[in-house]
């Protein structure tokens, strides 16, 4: 006799759109408030050059041992990681000693149509 069980499928978290393109229609305060914490946190520089290894590494993710080069020591590092992730612009995993960084598609792509809106008008 076998004491495994089936478990459920858990569909992936979806992310809905923080924000409506900025043409759509006036931002609400709390639209306003998270579309500013995502945009706050990308506004410096060692985040922003973080951020977009992490985006650009092969797989779609990274150890934070590979995007520890940014200039800065890692306990810096590691800080600006977590205001990143506070923000939710990435996600983590823990596996073993190494934490491995993801940056969610469905927030770029929430944060792309933000902007993409006012793009087409300009």
């Amino acid at each position: 006799m076998s004491n495994a069980k089936v478990l459920p499928l858990l569909e992936p978290d979806v992310v809905a759109a923080c924000c409506p393109p900025l043409n759509e229609r006036p931002m609400s305060a709390e639209e306003a408030e998270v579309a500013a914490k995502m945009f706050k946190a990308l506004g410096d520089p060692v985040r922003l050059r973080l951020f977009s290894a992490v985006a650009s590494h092969e797989g779609g993710e990274a150890c934070v041992c590979d995007i520890s080069d940014v200039g800065v020591s890692q306990p810096t590092v590691s800080h600006h990681l977590k205001k990143l992730k506070e923000a939710g612009l990435l996600s983590s995993e823990r596996r073993g000693t190494w934490v491995y960084y993801r940056v969610e598609p469905s927030v770029l792509a929430a944060m792309g149509a933000l902007l993409a809106g006012a793009a087409k008008t300009a």
